[in-house]
């Protein structure tokens, strides 16, 4: 007898529909404004998915590169603070 395949379930991923606030206002994340990139970050100072945002896929990328250069000058935290 020839063995059954078992089928596999597709995991469902739900997208959250949210427009891109950067989008809205017509601007780009600037390193400066540390203040306002702090809410893309977790608690233990990681950059949180696009998912997660709600930022287009342009934005999420200058928003990325703005947090690495915050950090470089020293105005976040690479790591979390205790």
């Amino acid at each position: 007898m020839a063995k059954k395949k078992k089928k596999t379930q597709k995991k469902q991923v739900f997208k959250i529909d949210r427009d891109c606030i950067y989008c809205e206002k017509g601007e780009d994340p600037h390193y400066k404004d540390y203040r306002a990139l702090r809410k893309f970050m977790s608690d233990r100072a990681r950059i949180y998915g696009k998912m997660r945002t709600g930022l287009c896929t342009k934005h999420q990328r200058r928003m990325t590169v703005a947090i690495k250069r915050a950090r470089h000058l020293g105005l976040l935290p690479f790591t979390p603070q205790i």
